[in-house]
């Protein structure tokens, strides 16, 4: 069969002689998933004797378009190799028992190299089907996955912040007149004018929207001072950081502006539309579609489309705790939306109040196995007003968890969430709660509520957040020994899956051998948040908790690179498996990795891991339990 089809028949009999043995027989018993539209690397160029493949693109909706068969006596894959860096522009299910013969990517390009007439073959093949506007639009990069095409540009994830060659800075001083800053914006032809003071310090800036909201909205005379309506919130990020990473704060602080800085010093600015036109296929600008979405379905398909966003920073070589923040980043998004539409739908909140969240989200570690886990704190009222106040917020509570729910976010299996009446109340009653786990403390108390210990606030009045922490300072004073002691206990209650030989400890699901990758990154997130507490450090993220730790004198440089390192080379694998399990075995993501899965590399880096978490554990044993048995 393969003598007598084309492009091969062609070839001279030396070249002919010189690719049989190279063919290996690859053989598919049964039917499955094998590549994924623009994710997964061809395993090779195939040459189907029996069975065949079926190819197609998913839609938006993520119904098949386009189905093709290929059947005995197709090739398939050159296309994929010579336009798509050799990533399959198709989903591709194998048919059971399919045969194949194949030949690698180096061998495939050494025979196109080497036979021209070979190589056209795919050329006007791929040329037909440009011609079908289908398939131009799924090329194109209007797929299920449109983030992940290959057409983005690598510049995105290499490229710094001075590459964008920022903007000149358009100052003055804070005594100008409103009129002539304005003036002098319209000049400069820039949206944005910086303040500076006596000393020449930059100390405010003001827009269009300030100009348009405080002065024309509030008919504020343009003779007053620019200083009357700037604003102080500036935010700055230096030349040397990643053109994504900019994108990122930009969307966490919610700013339209970045100050650039180099050696210390402004040397510039840089607009979110600037970098969002230069940027137009990158996964910032899905999160600004995000803020867009008027619908919860709409909401739910686009968290539908985070796994893809996910392999795509990953396989770029985006750090695993970027790529943690832009899970964050989305779904705070989402739920700042869904708190908008209910509080349209309910009215005014009668009184202040935080949402916060909790546990993995509040440490800005969310991975694609989630549900939810927050909470609300509103101010306290006067007795009379105290039953109205609750009755709203848990109408308000209910409403944001089912909404949340329905988009993608599940309930929370053990109640820590808003809609749990228990984890909706008064600042008074929250400061009660954590008199009750910091002062009474069990073992099973503070196992239960460990989740309270990393919260963030995502909407409303920060200060209510920021109050709480002063109280806890507080009562940080206090001897706390048992309180520690119990933290320190649960800490130590998962032990990495080291064997007696220093192998990786297994359990079995299914057919699979598998460890829990959660728990084994469990104990640095305990340890560190008992550190942290104990030296009255509120932040939440681990790597964070971790380098103020370590500026503290508490951990050495050495133990928070290893810590670091360690965490979060278990996170990207983790955030890796769940992709492709919902993208590839559409399967709902857990945290078991199969040890079959991982290469050679991988389980002996796994191991060393685990010495470092054991060490670490030893730490905690020494500081809070005094013992090291």
């Amino acid at each position: 069969m393969l003598d007598s089809t084309a492009p091969f028949m062609s070839l001279p009999d030396k070249t002919k002689a010189w690719l049989r043995p190279l063919f290996k027989e690859v053989v598919y018993s049964k039917a499955h998933r094998l590549y994924l539209q623009n994710h997964s690397g061809m395993e090779g160029f195939d040459f189907v004797l029996e069975g065949g493949y079926e190819g197609y693109f998913y839609d938006r909706n993520q119904k098949k378009r386009r189905v093709e068969i290929y059947g005995p006596g197709v090739w398939f894959g050159g296309i994929s190799y010579l336009y798509n860096k050799g990533i399959s522009l198709q989903t591709v299910d194998t048919l059971p028992e399919t045969k194949v013969l194949r030949i690698g990517k180096d061998d495939f390009f050494k025979l196109c190299e080497e036979a021209p007439s070979f190589r056209n073959h795919f050329v006007r093949e791929f040329g037909e089907r440009m011609l079908d506007p289908e398939f131009v639009h799924f090329i194109k990069g209007a797929t299920y996955y449109p983030q992940q095409n290959n057409i983005t540009s690598d510049s995105f994830y290499a490229h710094k912040v001075d590459a964008l060659n920022p903007r000149e800075l358009v100052t003055c001083s804070e005594n100008t007149p409103i009129r002539e800053a304005a003036q002098l914006m319209t000049e400069e032809k820039t949206s944005c004018i910086f303040v500076t003071d006596d000393a020449g310090q930059i100390v405010g800036y003001a827009t269009d929207i300030t100009l348009r909201d405080l002065v024309i909205g509030k008919n504020m005379p343009t003779s007053a001072p620019i200083r009357e309506v700037m604003k102080s919130d500036m935010v700055s990020i230096d030349t040397e950081a990643y053109i994504y990473e900019s994108l990122l704060l930009m969307f966490q602080t919610k700013t339209r502006y970045l100050l650039v800085s180099k050696n210390g010093k402004y040397v510039g600015f840089i607009s979110r539309n600037k970098l969002l036109s230069e940027q137009s296929q990158s996964p910032f600008l899905f999160i600004q579609s995000v803020k867009q979405a008027t619908s919860i379905p709409e909401l739910k398909e686009k968290w539908a489309q985070v796994p893809a966003i996910v392999e795509q920073l990953l396989q770029r070589g985006v750090r695993s705790e970027t790529v943690n923040e832009v899970v964050t980043t989305v779904s705070d998004t989402i739920a700042l939306r869904v708190i908008d539409d209910v509080i349209h739908q309910v009215g005014p909140p009668p009184s202040k109040f935080v949402f916060m969240t909790l546990g993995s989200e509040g440490r800005k570690e969310q991975t694609l196995k989630t549900d939810q886990d927050n909470a609300i704190i509103y101010e306290d009222k006067a007795n009379e007003q105290r039953e109205l106040v609750r009755e709203y917020f848990l109408d308000f509570a209910d409403k944001v968890s089912e909404n949340l729910d329905a988009i993608g976010f599940s309930f929370c299996k053990g109640g820590f969430m808003a809609k749990n009446p228990k984890w909706t109340h008064s600042l008074s009653h929250w400061k009660r709660n954590y008199d009750a786990w910091m002062m009474e403390s069990t073992q099973e108390t503070v196992m239960k509520y460990s989740t309270f210990f990393d919260k963030r606030p995502i909407y409303g009045d920060f200060s209510i957040l920021d109050e709480l922490h002063e109280y806890m300072g507080q009562q940080l004073e206090a001897p706390l020994e048992r309180f520690f002691y119990n933290m320190a206990t649960n800490a130590l209650q998962y032990e990495p899956p080291l064997t007696f030989f220093r192998g990786i400890r297994t359990f079995t699901v299914g057919e699979q051998k598998v460890f829990d990758i959660k728990k084994a990154m469990t104990p640095i997130v305990d340890i560190t948040r008992v550190f942290a507490l104990k030296n009255k450090i509120f932040l939440t993220n681990t790597g964070k908790r971790l380098e103020a730790l370590a500026e503290n004198d508490i951990i050495t440089e050495e133990e928070l690179l290893e810590l670091k390192q360690a965490y979060y080379y278990l996170m990207g694998l983790r955030l890796d498996r769940q992709a492709k399990q919902i993208m590839l075995d559409k399967v709902e993501p857990e945290n078991f990795v199969g040890i079959e899965s991982l290469t050679k590399i991988e389980k002996v880096t796994l191991i060393e891991i685990f010495k470092v978490i054991k060490n670490f554990q030893m730490k905690v044993k020494i500081a809070f339990t005094n013992t090291i048995f």
